[in-house]
């Protein structure tokens, strides 16, 4: 049986939100699938992307093919790296320790980044929209001229 890791669309129209799932190759999009590894939410800025990473890893290495999404979103929450890395302690290139010290020092430089991203979008957002004080709109300062010949 050929198992594929997707993404498994939810949510409404022109609103998408996806659970990334592991599904049989022949299932259908939405339909059954095997275990949840979890979300994944394309309309935040950074997208938001919850994911079990030792459930990933174990399917992985249990021969699951990832589509070409879910293989992007993998390689982005480390769980690739973490898996070649994995890969050469079995090889004897080095030692559990040696790539466990590798992966967290990877992880926290791209926490970093992601936090650095995440100030960016704050910071654009902000500036996209005028400043008020207080929260209220402005006063409107002109008043329009009345019409002659009657009211309104």
């Amino acid at each position: 049986m050929a198992v594929k890791i997707r993404l498994q669309r939810h949510g409404s129209k022109k609103r998408p939100f996806y659970f990334i799932v592991i599904a049989d190759a022949r299932s259908p999009r939405d339909g059954k699938f095997i275990q949840k590894l979890g979300t994944y939410n394309p309309l935040t800025m950074p997208a938001t992307i919850q994911l079990d990473r030792q459930k990933a890893l174990e399917w992985l290495h249990k021969g699951a093919q990832p589509t070409d999404t879910v293989r992007r979103i993998l390689s982005f929450k480390g769980v690739l790296y973490l898996k070649h890395l994995l890969r050469g302690v079995d090889l004897g290139l080095f030692d559990q320790a040696t790539a466990m010290e590798k992966f967290t020092k990877w992880s926290t430089e791209h926490d970093a980044q992601i936090k650095k991203r995440q100030e960016e979008a704050m910071r654009a957002r902000r500036g996209r929209r005028p400043y008020q004080a207080g929260g209220r709109r402005p006063e409107r300062t002109e008043r329009r001229p009345q019409r002659e010949g009657g009211e309104g």
